[in-house]
């Protein structure tokens, strides 16, 4: 539709005028230059010299910068990633070595801690035989055995035996604990295994009234079912844990603060301080328990007495049995134990049940607001809690007393004549209502 308004003549031109047009434009722009030719010249005289005063001092700049970095030397800047780089390789080698060393500890030092327990160990025990001593447990292996976390493998554990166990295995765990530990449940009050819903209630089942018969006539009944560790006197304030190993009577009970200052001689032995009679009438006795993991687990009131007062003391948690007992001196002493100060007809009565390894807790049927085997920090603190029972009943014979979750020990310390005799052996196996001794 453009061709229409638009004439061809003007819109398709020819080749030929496009050049005569060029060829014009060209001679008045010579015409025009022809006419100035003085301004011409000025202009490139003028930015010939501008340009070579620029040039000059351009070159007399860089001279001078030159000179200046022959006479101070510059240090080399790394860029910011290679620096970056090189700390990061720095790292790399400190973590490596530090691998490397540590690596080689965990390989080598168990060996070397274990061949430098041997031979303390054998060194001690020559020394024991040269000096004809029992071979007992040096202050450096005492130390090491105590600081094993022993507590909190107690806490686990009794965390573990106050689960729930589902009915249908239960027949099958706590038969399986019978086998192994002699278990008579016949003479459970409850012989179903499906009636103890966790380990802890079969640890301190309750047995069938009469099983256990109280000798009415002796003097001092077994508190438990258990093994007899050791008996005998005490001579110098001292007691036998085991024979040939004696600990102190003032560690195991404390400081006789019980005691009237006023009868109290000045000097006294303390076994004798903490004695009612002192007419020489009397002697110090004592007897030490051991239940086992499969013995009836509740202990009873050996005789009639009367508590006054408890003391408990928060100490380790070390293993009760017969060889570490024989190993450790002072066992006792050290260990966790709940105390209880009282007298019965003869005199000074004690009745102490001693915490152990893998032991829940104790429970006391008159004492119930006492806790046992709490946590008291990383660094055991060795003191004790007193507290008077003078309100309390007295305790009949064979009365519950209470109870352990775990095997344990009894120690049985008191007063009673000249005459009077035990009628056990050591490792002699005894239960609850069994004679200990009689009065000649």
């Amino acid at each position: 539709m453009v061709s229409y308004f638009i004439p061809r003549g003007r819109f398709l031109m020819k080749a030929g005028n496009w050049r005569q047009v060029h060829q014009k434009h060209q001679q008045q722009s010579q015409q025009q230059a022809g006419k100035w030719p003085l301004i011409k010249n000025f202009r490139q005289s003028f930015s010939q010299k501008a340009g070579a005063n620029i040039n000059q001092t351009d070159a007399k700049v860089e001279n001078l910068i030159k000179s200046n970095t022959l006479h101070k030397p510059q240090t080399p800047r790394t860029p910011p990633s290679v620096q970056a780089k090189r700390q990061q390789d720095l790292q790399k080698q400190r973590l490596s070595a530090f691998l490397r060393w540590t690596g080689f500890l965990l390989k080598f030092a168990p060996v070397g801690i274990c061949v430098f327990g041997a031979i303390e160990w054998q060194l001690h025990k020559q020394n024991a035989v040269k000096e004809q001593i029992p071979h007992t447990a040096s202050h450096f292996q005492a130390k090491i055995y105590c600081s094993l976390p022993l507590r909190l493998l107690s806490r686990a554990w009794g965390w573990l035996a106050a689960c729930q166990i589902p009915e249908n295995f239960r027949p099958y765990i706590y038969g399986w604990y019978s086998n192994a530990f002699n278990v008579n449940i016949e003479e459970a009050l409850y012989p179903d295994y499906k009636h103890y819903r966790s380990l802890s209630e079969f640890f301190t089942r309750p047995l069938k009234d009469g099983v256990r018969p109280i000798d009415e006539k002796s003097p001092l009944v077994s508190p438990a079912d258990g093994k007899i560790l050791h008996f005998g006197t005490a001579s110098k304030s001292l007691i036998e844990q085991v024979k040939g190993v004696d600990y102190s009577i003032q560690d195991f009970l404390g400081p006789a603060s019980w005691v009237d200052n006023k009868t109290a001689a000045e000097g006294e032995d303390y076994a004798d301080m903490i004695k009612h009679k002192r007419d020489g009438s009397t002697t110090l006795y004592q007897c030490v328990i051991y239940l086992a993991p499969g013995d009836y687990h509740r202990f009873h009131s050996p005789t009639e007495w009367q508590a006054v007062l408890r003391r408990h003391f928060t100490g380790e948690l070390l293993s009760v049995n017969p060889k570490v007992a024989t190993w450790l001196p002072g066992l006792f002493c050290l260990n966790e134990r709940a105390l209880y100060l009282g007298q019965w007809k003869h005199g000074f009565f004690s009745y102490t049940a001693v915490g152990a390894t893998n032991v829940g807790s104790m429970e006391f049927v008159m004492d119930k607001q006492l806790k046992t085997n709490r946590w008291v920090g990383w660094k055991n603190q060795r003191g004790y809690e007193e507290l008077a029972l003078s309100d309390k009943p007295k305790l009949k014979k064979g009365e519950l007393v209470g109870l352990f979750n775990m095997g344990s020990t009894i120690v049985l310390l008191f007063e009673a004549p000249t005459n009077f005799k035990f009628n056990i052996e050591a490792g002699q196996k005894v239960k609850v209502g069994q004679p200990l001794g009689y009065l000649e």
